[in-house]
């Protein structure tokens, strides 16, 4: 496992330029782990859920959260928005398991970058605190 010295997170909310485009013409191949929680009134409307998957390309894995209930229910089936992007993403509904899944998949060199307009259950700290919690392995830089 990588020390979280050797993680790079990128913690940030989306600026007005496409996130991932941006993020991916700054730091070339590394790995791009993108962590979603679409909770804005646009994405609730359903507004913007076909550009989904175009929009989350250029990621390698992608970790969606939506709510099924409460004041932050989504409203749609995410799973089913994100099922042309395949393999590399995954919905979850709740947010121990999106994080435990994250930091799994988290590599030395990963940038893992959160998206929400939204307090999204605290996941960033929650990110943060499992990734600075992992063991370290020997020989690992």
């Amino acid at each position: 496992m990588a020390s979280p010295s050797t993680m790079t997170s990128r913690i940030t909310r989306p600026p007005s330029t496409p996130t991932i485009a941006g993020l991916r013409a700054r730091i070339g191949e590394a790995r791009i782990l993108a962590v979603l929680e679409p909770c804005s009134n646009t994405m609730k409307l359903c507004t913007m859920k076909a550009q989904l998957p175009a929009s989350l390309a250029n990621a390698d894995l992608v970790f969606g959260y939506g709510a099924r209930e409460g004041r932050d229910k989504l409203g749609w089936d995410l799973a089913e928005a994100l099922s042309p992007l395949g393999a590399k993403a995954q919905a979850f509904n709740e947010i121990d398991p999106l994080v435990k899944t994250v930091t799994e998949a988290a590599r030395p060199g990963d940038h893992v970058l959160v998206m929400s307009n939204g307090g999204f259950g605290g996941v960033h700290q929650k990110l943060l605190n499992a990734l600075s919690a992992r063991p370290t392995t020997k020989g690992t830089a």
